[in-house]
């Protein structure tokens, strides 16, 4: 592979990556992608039930689900309507009518993906009622969309300083580090003196970007950016070309990777530094590269093409798909199509339609003309190309059970309307349905490529949360709960994508059984073994989410979507502080989770209330969930 190494003008021949087994572990992964699909398509009432402890064989009941063995002092539904009475709200269940058992099952559950909706249960509603101060900050919020919520959560935002490499320059009272004033060339264009940014400068934040970001979003490629963008750049300075945007772009991402791993935190809580690292509250790392791209994006965004992130163009421009780039296309285009997909289901923002071109487009292969052999020693280290592929499947799945549930089972808005239709209901129950769907996602669990594989065994006596306490030979990640243990940095970003993905594992599996929580608070005098099963797996899939145990806790500005996770865990919070309020949750957590869950829940609850803390002084969103959780659990600022 020929290459020009522009700082010594040579032309240098790179060694091609040499193919290995972990290649074609890459295909199967992706080949893999239709069979799971067609097996959530075809959804039976038999099979294997994920249980709180593992997966067990149950031979399904042939007179229909059994009700919970209640203790013989008192019923749970009496137990609770006091116990709510006394705590200042009651609730009854949902009336239904003369609808037949049939349809009064189906409508006992109710499904979102939306977190945000949780706050919308009639339940969670009366409990945060009972604080005046929380009911006035929930009750607008509910009430909107989720397009709604996010605006209105985001324009409590300070908007960030118009810093430029001019003002950058001015603020530090003299000549920024390798930076000098703007000059003006001939034709009038903006341009930087290509003196007064070093290529070894350059050079160390473009490696920061693609070692760390691209290898979480792996759609620049690093040769073709380091030979042909960096280069211009350091040739002839940034003018207001579509390149010069790119590298401005690039190089602030690669200040927040370098500061947000080796900077100081920003603030300190609870004697505990912030995993906010680098710059200021005020004026975030990159800021100068990042408005000098702002200012050029006016003009560069009319262009249609792969760099500006414009994947429409393949609707128009199929023949990109047949160029050297086509593999880059097809990453980029599922980088979009994944985020789009996240911000849907938790947002319920429109579609673009992008998916309707996933066939067209194809799965990305990583192909070796488009991979330099940096990104081949970083693939060794941090294997980003299976994460890729494994998210890129996950998300399909999550899709599919998006569709399946909402078909089977409805929001709560939607329940009444549901009870008609009947023809629907008579495929499966809605805890049948949910049992085959989990079944499917243990599967692609199982499906994993052995070095992205991990054991659940959340806690161990050195407070240890992932690996389990005998670490596997492909698991070398050592995620803690214990915040303040010196931390571990490992390479490449290999412990933030690792933590990304069992997350997300995790967040889809306590998706799929919060139906059976929004049961067990609504109707509890019918909670079956069924329904108490799914609720523990729900409330044990809750635990020590990776993203929030060190070492990934003090690297926030490298996890995508930091607002997302926020409300998650504001949802998660409410639903462990109702498991030990509510008379129904607390007797599943101690028939079907034991003395350990008490234990996991407790550590579970500091680590998602230090994340949320941590974020509060700079996220909207973590500020406004913060205000909620501060109330329901009695903190202090």
């Amino acid at each position: 592979m020929l290459r020009r190494s522009p700082e010594m003008h040579l032309d240098c021949r790179y060694r091609e990556p040499q193919p290995t087994k972990k290649d074609k572990t890459l295909v199967e992964i992706l080949d893999r992608l239709k069979s799971l699909e067609n097996k959530v398509d075809n959804i039976s009432i038999g099979g294997s039930y994920p249980s709180a402890s593992g997966y067990e064989t149950r031979s399904p009941n042939p007179q229909g689900p059994t009700p919970l063995a209640l203790a013989p002092d008192a019923r749970d539904h009496q137990v609770r309507a006091a116990s709510w009475q006394s705590s200042g709200g009651g609730h009854s269940p949902v009336p239904l009518g003369h609808a037949a058992p049939q349809q009064q099952q189906m409508a006992q559950y109710s499904y979102s993906s939306a977190t945000y909706k949780v706050l919308s249960w009639p339940f969670v509603q009366q409990f945060l009622g009972s604080s005046k101060k929380i009911a006035s900050m929930v009750e607008p919020l509910v009430k909107k969309n989720g397009a709604a919520v996010m605006s209105d959560l985001h324009a409590r935002a300070t908007p960030l300083p118009q810093d430029t490499f001019e003002t950058e320059a001015s603020r530090r009272g003299s000549m920024a580090p390798s930076m000098e004033v703007p000059l003006r060339n001939p034709s009038g264009g903006l341009h930087m003196d290509p003196m007064s940014f070093s290529w070894e400068n350059m050079h160390r934040l473009s490696k920061a970007y693609f070692d760390t970001f691209n290898l979480l979003y792996p759609f620049m490629d690093r040769a073709q950016f380091q030979t042909e963008i960096l280069s211009s750049v350091a040739t002839n300075g940034f003018d207001e070309s579509l390149s010069s945007t790119l590298a401005c772009l690039v190089l602030a991402l690669g200040e927040v990777a370098i500061s947000g791993i080796q900077g100081n935190p920003l603030t300190t809580n609870m004697g505990r530094p912030s995993g906010i690292k680098g710059g200021s509250l005020e004026r975030p790392p990159g800021l100068a590269f990042f408005n000098e791209a702002r200012k050029r994006m006016g003009f560069n965004l009319t262009q249609c093409s792969l760099e500006n992130v414009q994947v429409f163009s393949l609707a128009s421009n199929p023949e990109e798909l047949k160029s050297h780039r086509a593999d880059l296309v097809r990453r980029m285009f599922w980088h979009c199509i994944m985020t789009e997909t996240y911000l849907n289901l938790e947002f319920n923002l429109p579609l673009t339609g992008l998916e309707k071109f996933d066939d067209m487009v194809g799965l990305p292969d990583f192909s070796a003309g488009s991979f330099s052999e940096e990104d081949y020693i970083g693939d060794q280290a941090s294997h980003f190309q299976e994460h890729f592929a494994s998210q890129i499947v996950l998300r399909r799945l999550l899709v599919e059970f998006h569709t399946t549930l909402t078909s089977a089972i409805g929001t709560a808005e939607a329940r009444q309307s549901s009870l008609q239709a009947t023809d629907n209901m008579a495929a499966a129950t809605p805890a049948a349905t949910i049992k085959q769907l989990a079944v499917q996602l243990d599967r692609w669990r199982g499906m994993l490529p052995s070095h992205l594989c991990w054991q659940d065994d959340h806690t161990t006596s050195s407070g240890h949360v992932y690996p389990p306490v005998v670490p596997s030979m492909h698991d070398s990640f050592v995620f803690t709960a214990d915040l303040d243990a010196p931390s571990v940095i490992y390479p490449f970003a290999a412990d933030i994508q690792a933590a990304i993905l069992r997350t997300r594992y995790y967040y889809v599996r306590f998706l799929l059984h919060r139906p059976f929580l929004f049961k067990a608070l609504h109707y509890p005098e019918n909670i079956t073994h069924e329904d108490a099963e799914g609720v523990a797996i729900a409330l044990k899939s809750t635990l020590s989410w990776p993203i929030t145990t060190s070492p990934v806790r003090n690297q926030k500005r490298l996890i995508p979507c930091l607002y997302c996770w926020s409300q998650k865990f504001l949802a998660v919070l409410l639903i462990l502080r109702l498991s030990q309020q509510v008379p129904i949750l607390a007797r599943i957590r101690a028939t079907h989770l034991g003395d350990r869950f008490d234990a996991d829940a407790k550590q579970t609850t500091a680590l998602y209330i230090d994340w949320i803390r941590d974020l509060k002084d700079i996220d909207p969103t973590a500020r406004w969930c913060w205000s909620i959780i501060k109330e329901v659990y009695s903190l202090e600022d």
